[in-house]
């Protein structure tokens, strides 16, 4: 599929509705991503690498809300332990379906790429799992119990990248952020409605929550050290280890 600009809230909407992982997400993904998102790219690579330096052999690495693939195909080609899995899910058919051409197209092989709400995915045998910007989307009251579930699926040693964007208790802090956040996607070329549109999109949608809550809830779940190893405005990925 040829990627194209995204231009879904480039006009006037008479309605905007709830932002959904559809075929006109797909279509415009590649593009709405890295102009959406400060750092993503750097991310992904950062990713692959943890991922290289944490995958045990004979384990299972899990990319939960993989969309296109991005941070499974960084992964896959990092890792050198041996009879290491890599296994991909996401709940949206139209994003499982153009990841598993991605991959086939990208020429790499050994990852499973699997249709299913991550809330049900068995989580086992893992030595790296990695929600990039996917338990925002997740309902606040399913966030903990999913947690601990993946903190029980990894083995010791084991790491949890989780990259969300952020919430801040500091009212000028969040103000700021939010600010610095508009100004990059104007930089990228979005205008105001876009922007404007985007947001009552994801309203209800995207709960982001601070890095506080993040590292409380992953602490009180087992984790025994969380981090940020990486923050562009308000968008942060973390690191969570298992002993």
């Amino acid at each position: 599929m040829p990627f194209l600009k995204d231009s879904l809230y480039a006009n006037p909407l008479g309605e905007v509705g709830a932002f959904k992982f559809d075929e006109a997400v797909v279509k415009v993904f590649p593009d709405m991503i890295q102009r959406s998102v400060p750092g993503y790219a750097a991310i992904i690579s950062a990713i692959g690498l943890l991922a290289g330096r944490f995958a045990k052999e004979g384990s299972v690495c899990f990319d939960l809300g993989c969309s296109l693939g991005a941070a499974s195909l960084a992964m896959r080609q990092q890792i050198a332990a041996r009879d290491c899995r890599v296994v991909a899910v996401d709940c949206s058919p139209a994003m499982v379906e153009q990841c598993r051409k991605n991959l086939a197209d990208s020429g790499v092989a050994g990852v499973d790429v699997v249709c299913a709400d991550i809330r049900d995915m068995p989580i086992e045998n893992a030595s790296v799992v990695v929600l990039n910007f996917t338990l925002q989307f997740i309902p606040l009251a399913d966030r903990e119990v999913f947690l601990a579930k993946l903190y029980r699926g990894l083995l010791p040693g084991g790491i949890l990248i989780l990259s969300e964007k952020l919430a801040f208790a500091d009212p000028q802090q969040q103000d700021l952020q939010t600010e610095m956040h508009h100004l990059f996607k104007k930089a990228q070329g979005y205008s105001e409605l876009e922007i404007s549109q985007k947001r009552s999109a994801l309203e209800n949608v995207l709960i982001p929550e601070t890095f506080a809550v993040h590292k409380r809830r992953l602490t009180s779940v087992g984790f025994a050290s969380v981090e940020v190893w990486f923050q562009y405005f308000n968008f942060a990925s973390m690191i969570a280890l298992k002993c």
